[in-house]
């Protein structure tokens, strides 16, 4: 007596736990997406108010790093921060500020890391000279161990003696003697 395969079973219920956790996946993900829309809409709303205003702001924005992202401008980000420091720079433009004001109160506050391309002063010059100096750091070990090596290989060669040994080894005998 032969028994029925119990794969299609598994299947089942595998397909049946893939079901229940996907569900809250299908609704949460369009309420997520209606609350982001929401969040653009309003500064979409800001920025067709005054366009002139908006240009400025992002302007300004342009030369300020993210300090959530780091590797963007507060323009390009979308980080909660990023946001309230464009609204930030908003206001105080609004407010007749200038733009190296309003740059410079963010240095106060930030330091020069929030400045997208930080001044070359004392405290900065890691930021300039770190790069270069890390590569060429690179480079000499690089140079080392290349050589090293060579150094090494050379070193390793077979000597003399060891070439006619294997020379004797290597030549067939005439005399089909094989006790070398």
């Amino acid at each position: 007596m032969r028994r029925a395969p119990r794969q299609p079973l598994r299947f089942a219920v595998f397909a049946r736990g893939m079901v229940r956790a996907m569900v809250p996946a299908l609704v949460l993900v369009p309420v997520l997406l209606l609350g982001s829309t929401a969040a653009t809409a309003k500064e979409a709303a800001e920025a067709a108010a005054n366009p002139a205003l908006e240009a400025r702001v992002m302007a300004v924005s342009e030369e300020l790093r993210c300090l959530v992202c780091q590797n963007q401008t507060i323009a390009d980000s979308h980080a909660d921060l990023a946001v309230d420091l464009r609204n930030q720079i908003r206001t105080k433009l609004q407010a007749g500020e200038s733009e190296r004001a309003i740059k410079a109160y963010m240095v106060e506050r930030y330091g020069d890391f929030v400045l997208y391309r930080p001044p070359l002063k004392a405290t900065t010059v890691l930021l300039w000279v770190g790069p270069f100096a890390l590569l060429a750091l690179a480079a000499f070990t690089l140079w080392r161990a290349i050589r090293q090596r060579a150094q090494r290989l050379a070193s390793a060669a077979p000597s003399d003696a060891d070439l006619a040994h294997a020379r004797r080894l290597l030549t067939p005998d005439p005399a089909g003697h094989s006790d070398r």
